[in-house]
């Protein structure tokens, strides 16, 4: 790495952050955070690869995984777990996992990130194989359990990528994609659940969303295949018929009722 301090590591800009007032440390947070989404867009072009690469295999029927640890693997696994309901597709095109396990997600689990040959048996559980692609998430780009999975995966002829906020890490050195983000020192010094964490969960965002349109799960620009599991999305999908169709309310929550899909009712009216 250039730097023997971490990017993610330096020290705040700020000092003395017990003796702000709460305006005050509001503001600089917010300061800190407008540069985030600049920094993100330099990153589009290698993030392009990386999302034509991955939806080229997974039109091949891969998947798409996700590992990490601490913030970077719940961001990594919050994403996954939104692709079912959003765009109704099954649980295993974006898998997501998170060092030391599900609950990981809520406590952290001491020591699992360290465990450098952890991240490629909990991948195997998935048969994952060389049609997969798979995502390492890492603010530091120093975790074990990360590198380690990546390292592993290549040996295997899948296709890797990182996200990462510091230059030249180890982690990057493991990816054909290294999507590297370095959003500089933290408001609260090493504290990366912040800006990094930002800049990981726009990312994700990204990748996921137009991996998804790529696959054609979005009609215009409305989630046609969405999940109807509350009220909520229920009345969107309803909404979404009412424009498209140009049928009243009523009709469109009959059709809905009867075929629960906002797509398969679309196609059949086009039909006749």
């Amino acid at each position: 790495m250039k730097n023997s301090i971490l990017a993610t590591e330096q020290p705040s800009k700020y000092d003395n952050l017990e003796r702000m007032g709460t305006r005050e440390l509001l503001v600089g947070i917010n300061q800190e955070d407008q540069a985030v989404p600049l920094i993100v867009e330099k990153a589009i072009p290698i993030i392009q690869r990386f999302v034509d690469s991955t939806v080229s295999r997974m039109e091949k029927g891969g998947r798409l995984f996700y590992i990490g640890a601490g913030t970077s693997g719940r961001l990594g696994v919050l994403d996954a777990s939104e692709c079912p309901p959003t765009y109704g597709v099954s649980d295993d095109w974006v898998i997501g996992l998170i060092a030391g396990g599900d609950i990981a997600l809520r406590k952290a689990v001491e020591n699992a990130e360290d465990d450098a040959e952890q991240a490629w048996k909990d991948l195997k559980q998935y048969n994952i194989n060389a049609m997969d692609t798979l995502l390492g998430i890492a603010a530091s780009g120093t975790t074990p359990y990360v590198i380690g999975g990546l390292k592993n995966a290549r040996k295997n002829g899948i296709v890797t990528g990182c996200i990462v906020c510091n230059d030249d890490s180890p982690l990057a050195e493991q990816a054909d994609f290294p999507i590297e983000l370095v959003v500089g020192p933290e408001f609260v010094t090493g504290s990366t659940r912040m800006k990094a964490g930002t800049a990981q969960k726009l990312v994700l965002n990204m990748i996921s969303t137009t991996v998804m349109i790529k696959l054609g799960r979005v009609k215009g620009n409305k989630m046609v295949d969405m999940q109807l599991s509350n009220t909520k999305l229920t009345k969107r999908g309803v909404k979404m018929l009412v424009e498209e169709l140009m049928i009243d309310e009523q009709r469109a929550k009959r059709l809905l009722a009867k075929h629960k899909s906002v797509r398969k009712i679309i196609e059949l009216y086009r039909k006749e």
